[in-house]
């Protein structure tokens, strides 16, 4: 599905980071997406959106998992 939003769709690079960083680093590469940074385990919902990047951080703010349009 990616394949079908515009620019950038995935941050690898940005594993580690802490998660204010990794927000403003991928609005900025892609000014079409919002980055919500959001707690492992935080229940979310299951729709696909390529104006949504979800930046999963663990309880000291530090990003867990790749983030990705969707």
């Amino acid at each position: 599905m990616s394949s079908e939003c515009y620019g950038k769709n995935s941050w690898p690079e940005l594993v580690g980071c802490e998660g204010k960083v990794a927000k403003a680093t991928i609005e900025q590469e892609n000014p079409a997406v919002t980055a919500v940074v959001l707690l492992e385990g935080s229940i979310v919902t299951a729709d696909f959106l390529c104006t949504r990047v979800r930046v999963w951080v663990d309880c000291n703010g530090t990003v867990t998992k790749v983030p990705t349009i969707g």
